[in-house]
């Protein structure tokens, strides 16, 4: 009996190695059935695509374990297009070779094999990622991809894992750090001169002075005036030679250099560079600077220098400027040449430029109501008739003045009969003719409505009436928009307007036949004056001048003396770029109600009212200005800014234009100016979305990705033969 149980357990020990090891005899089978068996004999999930159709044969010649069955399984998908990519929860895709690269996997997951198509990141110590680019590029499997991330310096692979395990090695004996550096003092020649002429050298390939090597980089020091060199030794010691030799020869250089300014204005640099050698600024110059022809007589003499070591070490130098061409010359020493080339550099750049948009908007409401009734009794010279009017200040048209025209004209008529010829002669016609056109004047200015009547009562006395009423309301949206571009601290100015004459002075002559009247310019309209200065954080500080006139009319009728509407704003105001401020405002709510009566018989119900004028006015103003400042840093900018008025525009034109018909403003920038219209530059190129995650799908769904999951493994029988 214990012998037949150590039999049995020898058998069951003899047959374990056996049940776990498969042979594979596959002839032009389905590509899905071998990866169900794959997934059966080897306990691993496989998520299959859509995509993924085909045949394979697979010969092996003895039994496989399963590491072994799952390498050969992998071989097998990677000779025929396919990849094995390895997902979270030890799973893995079987996709097509196209797009692998998209899909997540890391080289140090668990399970990963050399045929795996993985994702790793190679960070880079020593050399440069674009290197390290164009060396590994040839070495990738044609499906595979490889990205150079600069900010990190590192190289992003997705390939097999073999490859990159080949290639990681290769890049771990190339970053390696073999290169010298070293400091070179200058004395005489400026550091980003020599600089910039074996940058120049380094980047054209030549090899005057022994060879120009390619793996060196130079780098000027400004602070210390030298340079800083590094590369290999060979190359360095090369590059350190020419720069000594090039600081030798710029001490026995010419005393007399000529910069020529690219930005900067010479008139505007030349005294800041005089006052650095210790040179009195020229007059001309300062004149120049300051805008002021009138101050080079009374200027005063330039004050001495203050004795510093470096004026006195400039002593003997000279700095002047040649206006035809915006140049300075420089007549000294080569380090004073070095010392203000250098000031020049740093200031002699593009400034930016910012765009001021102003928004003026002004709501008024002006809304008034009067009723009045006025009246008059009067009789002939020597009738004993009393006179009584009532003359109120807010009437229209004027009831005494009207009477007066009226009664002037009688007045000065006489009328004379002899022999039954009757004669009418005019006397003082100068007076009646001025309360004729006074009486007109009141009539033609009058608004509303308004009726009046006039009879004789008895021979001699007159009664007459005249009722006004008027009622208006009126309303108005004024909405202005002046924008106006200038560089980083300049002034800048826009007037959209009129020069309209106002009169500051007149005289008589005792004679009156010598007259004379001085009149003076004065600008009406939109005013806008601004000096933008961009701070270092960003933000820009506005020193604004905002003016918006007009003409309101005479000051009284017949005179030329005219008033005029004005709203001024005058100020600094730090504003951050793009961002809208509300400068200033006012929001203005008048009303007034005004009544004019006669005592006591206004009094009377009813009957008074017609000894009463009534008026009421109400006006109520809103104004607002708005502020926008906006920093253009390059051309982009400029261009993007053209192309947005200029389609402004452009559309307007097209709207209120004919259907079909060109717009004018096309017509004259191509046949006119023989240019093409502004337009934005491109937006740069947008990031495409990464790929999603590959869909997974129950084996219930027979339409969509096919899940495979291991079952209990069997031992295979052997394919017959």
């Amino acid at each position: 009996m214990k012998r037949t149980l150590l039999a049995a357990a020898a058998l069951i020990a003899a047959a374990q190695p056996i049940a776990a090891q498969q042979v594979l005899n596959l002839r032009d089978a389905d590509v899905r059935a071998f990866i169900q068996d794959a997934a059966r004999v080897t306990g691993r999930n496989f998520v299959i695509d859509p995509r993924v159709q085909g045949k394979v044969s697979v010969v092996t010649d003895r039994a496989l374990s399963k590491s072994e069955y799952f390498e050969l399984f992998l071989s097998t998908v990677r000779a025929n297009s396919l990849v094995a990519v390895p997902l979270t929860g030890g799973a893995f895709r079987i996709q097509p070779i196209e797009g692998a690269a998209t899909i997540p996997g890391r080289i140090g997951s668990a399970g990963v094999s050399a045929n795996n198509f993985v994702t790793d990141v190679i960070r880079l110590r020593s050399i440069d990622a674009q290197a390290a680019l164009d060396s590994l590029r040839p070495l990738a499997s044609p499906q595979g991809s490889i990205t150079a991330n600069r900010n990190a310096n590192s190289l992003i692979i997705a390939d097999y894992a073999d490859n990159i395990r080949r290639m990681r090695m290769l890049v771990g004996q190339l970053d390696r750090d073999n290169s010298n550096t070293r400091l070179v003092p200058l004395k005489n020649a400026g550091a980003r001169e020599i600089a910039s002429a074996l940058t120049q050298l380094i980047g054209s390939g030549g090899t005057g002075q022994g060879g120009a090597p390619t793996g060196v980089s130079v780098v000027a020091v400004d602070s210390g005036n030298a340079l800083l060199i590094r590369g290999d030794a060979s190359g360095v010691a090369r590059m350190t030679a020419l720069a000594e030799d090039l600081d030798r020869r710029a001490a026995n250089a010419s005393e007399i250099r000529v910069i020529f300014l690219e930005y900067a204005d010479a008139a505007k640099l030349l005294p800041v560079l005089q006052q650095l050698v210790g040179q009195a600024p020229d007059v001309a110059a300062t004149s120049a600077t300051t805008g002021s022809a009138a101050a080079a007589p009374s200027a005063a003499p330039a004050a001495a220098p203050v004795a510093t070591p470096a004026s006195r070490s400039t002593t003997g130098s000279i700095v002047t400027r040649y206006e035809g061409a915006n140049a300075i010359i420089i007549a000294g020493p080569a380090d004073v040449q070095r010392t203000l080339g250098e000031v020049i550099r740093q200031l002699d750049t593009r400034r930016d430029q910012v765009l001021v948009e102003a928004i003026i908007v002004e709501i008024s409401n002006d809304a008034a109501r009067k009723l009045g009734v006025q009246f008059l009794l009067g009789g002939k010279p020597g009738s004993n008739i009393p006179f009584a009017a009532t003359n109120y200040s807010n009437a229209a048209p004027n009831i005494l003045t009207v009477a007066g025209a009226i009664g002037a004209r009688e007045l000065s008529t006489t009328t004379t009969t002899v022999n039954g010829t009757t004669t009418t002669t005019t006397q003082n016609t100068e007076i009646s003719d001025q309360l004729a056109e006074a009486a007109v004047s009141s009539i033609l200015n009058a608004g509303g409505g308004f009726a009046g009547f006039a009879d004789k009562i008895g021979k001699n006395a007159i009664f007459g009436a005249i009722i006004n009423a008027v009622q208006s309301d009126t309303k108005s949206n004024i909405l202005s928009t002046p924008s106006v571009l200038t560089l980083d601290n300049q002034e800048a100015k826009l007037l959209v307007g009129q020069e309209i004459p106002i009169t500051t002075g007149q005289a008589l002559s005792n004679n009156f036949d010598n007259q004379f009247r001085t009149v003076q310019r004065q600008n009406v309209g939109v005013q806008l004056e601004v000096k933008p200065q961009i701070n270092a954080g960003g933000a820009i500080k506005l020193f604004l001048k905002q003016e918006v006139s007009s003409i309101a009319g005479p000051v009284t009728n017949g005179s030329a003396d005219l008033i005029l509407n004005k709203r001024q704003i005058e100020t600094t105001v730090t504003v951050d770029d793009g961002d809208i401020i509300a400068l200033g405002g006012l929001l203005d709510d008048n009303e007034r109600r005004t009544i004019e009566r006669i005592p006591l018989l206004s009094d009377i119900p009813g009957l008074g009212e017609l000894f009463k004028s009534r008026s009421r006015s109400h006006v109520k103003t809103n104004l607002m200005v708005f502020i926008r400042p906006t920093i253009l840093r390059s051309r982009q900018d400029s261009e993007r800014l053209a192309a947005q008025r200029y389609g402004y525009i452009r559309g307007e034109q097209v709207r209120f234009g004919k259907p079909g018909e060109e717009p004018s403003i096309d017509e004259l920038v191509r046949d006119y100016m023989g240019a093409t219209a502004p337009v934005a530059p491109p937006p740069p190129a947008a990031t495409a979305a990464p790929a999603g995650p590959p869909e997974i799908i129950t084996p219930s769904v027979t339409t969509s990705s096919q899940v495979v999951r291991p079952v209990d493994v069997q031992p295979s029988k052997k394919p017959k033969q």
